[in-house]
């Protein structure tokens, strides 16, 4: 194993804070600070609220999953639909 790949490990270890979130583009900002003042949201509920189109609260998901700030899980009332919640404290 890589030290490249043991840092990747680590960091994957940690609690997310929102120094992940500092170098993102802004739109995953907004969503990130939307979700923190609203527990869980839908990507449409997301659009709603930032007033951001679809396809780029979609792509600030997208980053900030890689980042490890976001969980998102099934809807249980709509299975078509994923539910966000911010995981930083």
């Amino acid at each position: 194993m890589s030290a490249s790949e043991t840092a990747r490990l680590d960091a994957d270890d940690a609690e997310a804070t929102w120094d992940d979130v500092r170098d993102l583009p802004p739109s995953a900002k907004l969503v990130a600070k939307v979700l923190e003042y609203n527990d869980t949201l839908t990507q449409s509920q997301l659009a709603e609220e930032t007033l951001l189109p679809a396809r780029t609260v979609r792509y600030a998901l997208n980053r900030l999953e890689e980042e490890g700030v976001v969980d998102s899980r099934f809807s249980f009332s709509d299975a078509r639909k994923r539910l966000y919640t911010l995981t930083i404290e």
